[in-house]
C-alpha cells in the first residue's frame, strides 16, 4: 500500500486513470476498472466534479477552447458534460475497485467535490495539474489530513512552492509532486524527466510522474530518476473514442509499462559494491599467473613460464612484476595455477 506511511515494500506505485474512459457507461466503467487490476495498476483514480463546479455554461469566446489541442472549437461546459463521471458511480466503482484489492481516489474540483468524497473515506486526493493554482482548493483539500499527490503540469517553481506551503500551513506534509507535462498526448523531447532528480531534492517529497506520453519510455526512465509513483490514463480500447481516448493506453499497453516499471525497479536495486554470488562465481573466468611451460626446481620465473591467463585460480596479475626473476620451488607442469608457496624469494 501507498498511501501515508504504509508504503512498507516501497514499490512504485502505479495509478491508472479512468478519466473519461467509460465514455458514460457504467457498465464499462466496471469492465475498465476489472482491466485495470489485471493488467498490473495497484489504484484507480477518478475525476469528482459536474461541469457546472468545473466551469461556467456561458457563450463567451474564452469558453471555447482554442488551444491547438484535441478539444479545439468545444465550449469547456459541454466537454465537462460529456466526460464527467456521475457522482453517483463513485461509491460503485470504489467498492468495485476495493474488492479487487485496489486502490480508490479520486480528484476533487471544488470544496462539495471534497465533502463528497470525504463522505466516501477515500484514502488519499490528487490535485489536477491546472488546479495546483487553486491555494483555496488544496487547503481544504489538505486540511482532511490525508496524503495528496500534486500533478505540476502547468506549474512554476513558484507553484509548487505555494501549493506545499498550503499542504503545510493545514497540518498536511504527506505530499507527493507529480512531473508532468500538460499536452494531450506530450512530446517525448517536452518531458523534462531530468527534473524529478532535482524535485526530490529540492521540495524533499515524494515525487513520481503523471504521463501522457504514449511511449514506455517515460515511466521507465522516470523510475530509474527516482520517481515512486506512476500515473497513466487507462482505455479498454482506443477505438472506443472519447475525450481521452488518444492519450490512454490500452490493457496490454499498460501491462507492458507495468512490466517495464517492475523491471526498472529490479534493475535499479541499491547502491552496493559487493559481488552477488553469482559474480563471485563469475570470478573464476577471471586472469591469473598460471606456470606456461614445464619448470625445474630453481629455474627462474620468466614471463614465458609464467603467464596471465584465464582462468582465475593462480595469484593475480598484478604480482607479475614483483616475483619475476625468483626461482621455483620446486618441478611444476604446464597449467599449474601459481602460488606465492611455489617461488623462492629472489637473492
Amino acid at each position: 500500500m501507498y498511501f501515508g506511511k504504509h508504503n512498507t515494500n516501497n514499490s512504485v506505485f502505479i495509478i491508472a486513470e479512468l478519466s473519461a474512459n467509460h465514455n458514460g457507461s457504467l457498465e464499462t466503467a466496471l469492465k475498465t476498472i476489472t482491466a485495470m487490476k489485471e493488467s498490473g495498476a495497484d489504484a484507480i483514480k477518478l475525476q469528482t466534479y459536474t461541469p457546472d463546479t468545473i466551469t461556467l455554461d456561458c457563450d463567451n469566446d474564452m469558453f471555447t477552447i482554442s488551444q491547438g489541442t484535441l478539444w479545439d472549437k468545444r465550449k469547456f461546459y459541454d466537454l465537462y458534460a460529456e466526460a464527467m463521471t456521475p457522482w453517483e458511480w463513485h461509491e460503485v466503482l470504489f467498492n468495485h475497485a476495493k474488492n479487487l484489492g485496489m486502490q480508490a481516489f479520486s480528484s476533487p474540483f471544488d470544496p462539495t467535490a471534497v465533502d463528497f468524497l470525504e463522505n466516501l473515506d477515500v484514502p488519499a486526493y490528487k490535485i489536477a495539474s491546472f488546479e495546483i493554482t487553486d491555494i483555496p482548493l488544496i487547503e481544504t483539500t489538505a486540511a482532511k489530513g490525508k496524503p495528496i499527490i500534486i500533478s505540476t503540469g502547468i506549474a512554476t517553481l513558484e507553484d509548487i512552492q505555494e501549493a506545499l506551503d498550503a499542504c503545510r500551513r493545514v497540518g498536511n506534509d504527506q505530499i507527493t509532486l507529480l512531473k508532468c507535462t500538460s499536452a494531450y498526448p506530450a512530446a517525448l523531447e517536452e518531458m523534462n524527466l531530468l527534473t524529478i532528480p532535482d524535485m526530490i531534492e529540492r521540495f524533499g517529497v515524494t515525487v513520481g510522474l503523471s504521463d501522457h506520453t504514449m511511449s514506455l519510455s517515460a515511466p521507465i526512465a522516470a523510475v530509474a530518476l527516482g520517481a515512486r509513483v506512476i500515473e497513466k490514463h487507462f482505455i479498454l480500447d482506443r477505438s472506443m473514442g472519447g475525450a481521452d481516448s488518444a492519450f490512454s493506453l490500452e490493457p496490454h499497453e499498460f501491462k507492458a509499462m507495468v512490466n517495464a516499471v517492475r523491471d526498472t525497479e529490479k534493475l535499479m536495486g541499491k547502491v552496493t559494491y559487493d559481488l552477488s554470488a553469482k559474480s563471485l562465481k563469475s570470478r573464476e573466468f577471471s586472469r591469473s599467473l598460471f606456470i606456461a611451460e614445464d619448470v625445474k626446481a630453481g629455474d627462474i620465473l620468466t614471463t614465458h613460464n609464467i603467464r596471465s591467463v584465464r582462468p582465475g585460480f593462480g595469484m593475480a596479475p598484478k604480482y607479475l612484476k614483483k616475483i619475476l626473476g625468483g626461482t621455483f620451488h620446486s618441478d611444476y607442469q604446464k597449467g599449474t595455477p601459481l602460488s606465492l608457496e611455489m617461488i623462492n624469494e629472489k637473492r
